[in-house]
């Protein structure tokens, strides 16, 4: 089989934080915006890479949602327990020095037991980014 994956969706509970923090702190590209009934999705990715996607979407958005799990969402979210998303870089030590001025940490650099060199922050919603150093 010949498959890849196109997008990832991540909840957002702001498009204006989530489209600055996407944008200008990570830098990534803004692909497209679409605004229905008040909420707004927003693909991103990096530039340079037209089939990797995220997707950033309204918190809870599928109609098939209750009430009750929308909040169950805003809450994990809030607690950083909802979603995470794993990206790379070569610069590690360069990269989490640039977030950590707009980004809340969750961890500093730290070699891992399992082999790889990572840090950790939440984005404007709460979600977790793992970056990993590749080597």
């Amino acid at each position: 089989m010949d498959i890849t994956i196109n997008a990832s969706f991540l909840p957002h509970n702001d498009r204006d934080e989530s489209l600055a923090f996407y944008r200008d702190t990570l830098g990534f590209e803004v692909r497209k915006e679409v605004g229905y009934n008040g909420m707004y999705w927003l693909t991103v990715g990096p530039v340079g890479q037209p089939e990797t996607n995220i997707v950033l979407t309204p918190a809870g958005v599928d109609p098939g949602i209750t009430e009750d799990e929308r909040r169950t969402i805003t809450e994990m979210m809030a607690k950083g327990t909802y979603a995470t998303l794993l990206l790379a870089t070569k610069d590690l030590d360069g990269t989490f020095a640039k977030l950590q001025e707009k980004a809340e940490v969750v961890q500093e650099p730290t070699e891992q037991p399992y082999g790889i060199r990572d840090c950790a922050v939440r984005d404007p919603a709460g979600n977790l980014l793992r970056i990993q150093e590749l080597r």
